[in-house]
């Protein structure tokens, strides 16, 4: 029996902080008075988990799939999307093996949200909750991140072929 196929992607998203908008990450709305300018959601923690995703899998980058040009994805749910991006691997042969993100954000504080953040991006993926780590750290107020001007999110992803 041969061996799966085990690929790993890395994803990257930051946006500013803007009020008037709400703050959604991971799916989770955050109160705070200001939130994350972008097309979508701008939810920086899902963003950068597509790009991870995708790029495992070699199939391009959000922008690729989900144009901000494109006005059916104007204030969308970046869940959709997440469920949009697993439905594509799965019928590309891929299964979701884990995803690790990092959240940079100064402020709001965030450690309250994450339980929250992990369940609904694990249920987009169909993947058990322990196989996503969600954590949020700061700057130390340095850069654009530490004067509270946006928030930003790394992620990784291992995708493994059935």
């Amino acid at each position: 029996m041969a061996a799966p196929d085990i690929r790993v992607g890395i994803g990257f998203d930051s946006h500013p902080l803007t009020p008037g908008r709400r703050l959604v990450l991971g799916g989770v709305e955050v109160p705070h008075d200001r939130g994350l300018a972008g097309h979508s959601d701008g939810d920086v923690l899902v963003h950068s988990m597509l790009d991870a995703l995708l790029g495992a899998a070699d199939l391009g980058d959000k922008g690729t799939h989900f144009p901000s040009s494109d006005p059916q994805y104007k204030d969308i749910s970046s869940l959709l999307l997440l469920e949009r991006v697993a439905a594509l691997l799965a019928g590309a042969g891929w299964r979701v093996s884990n995803v690790d993100a990092t959240m940079l954000a100064q402020t709001p504080r965030l450690g309250p949200f994450i339980p929250a953040m992990k369940e609904l991006t694990a249920v987009a993926l169909s993947i058990p909750p322990g196989r996503v780590s969600v954590k949020a750290t700061t700057t130390d107020y340095l850069g654009f991140v530490g004067r509270a001007e946006g928030i930003a999110a790394v992620a990784v992803a291992c995708l493994m072929s059935p």
